[in-house]
């Protein structure tokens, strides 16, 4: 399977399939309104802007999973995005993306790349350490704004942890297109 196989809900409740993506390289994030990374979306706005007319589609998933961090409804998220970091890409109905209730496209996400959360991860590998010990040595999503970026064929390339910034993201996204 790939990610091309999957179907997610909108935040309106329609199923779409991410067949749809077809051709596009794909940045898939897991996002929320009330993280200290929550600034990433102006980035992730930058990047979209810049190479969406070159291929690339970033797509955002909302998840409350991480210190209660996306409380709010799937409207409520829609507006946030909108009037405050005026994002044009998609955001998805929020989701779980670890655990029992994980979606099954970000558990193919997980199993496709594990990541690389060490200790040299800063003070965010500090703060997981200290509240999520379980998810460390684990193919888990450890925070919020985890990047997967995904091939035109909807391979798996690689995992950015969250402290990787949507400009760092960009400099692979620039060579890929």
């Amino acid at each position: 399977m790939n990610v091309h196989d999957y179907s997610v809900r909108t935040a309106e409740g329609t199923i779409e399939n991410l067949s749809a993506y077809r051709g596009k390289l794909l940045l898939i994030v897991n996002v929320a309104s009330k993280c200290g990374l929550t600034p990433q979306y102006e980035g992730l706005e930058i990047l979209n802007r810049e190479y969406s007319g070159r291929g690339l589609q970033i797509v955002g998933f909302p998840c409350n999973q991480f210190g209660g961090q996306e409380p709010g409804t799937d409207a409520a998220i829609q507006d946030f995005c909108r009037t405050i970091f005026d994002v044009k890409f998609p955001v998805y109905a929020k989701i779980d993306v670890n655990g029992d209730n994980a979606d099954p496209l970000y558990e193919h996400l997980r199993s496709q790349a594990p990541g690389d959360f060490a200790p040299d991860g800063g003070f965010l590998y500090e703060h997981v350490s200290k509240t999520r010990p379980e998810s460390i040595g684990t193919d888990e999503v450890k925070w919020n704004f985890t990047k997967f970026l995904v091939d035109r064929d909807g391979g798996v390339i690689r995992r950015f942890e969250p402290m990787v910034t949507p400009e760092e993201v960009g400099r692979e996204i620039g060579a890929l297109l």
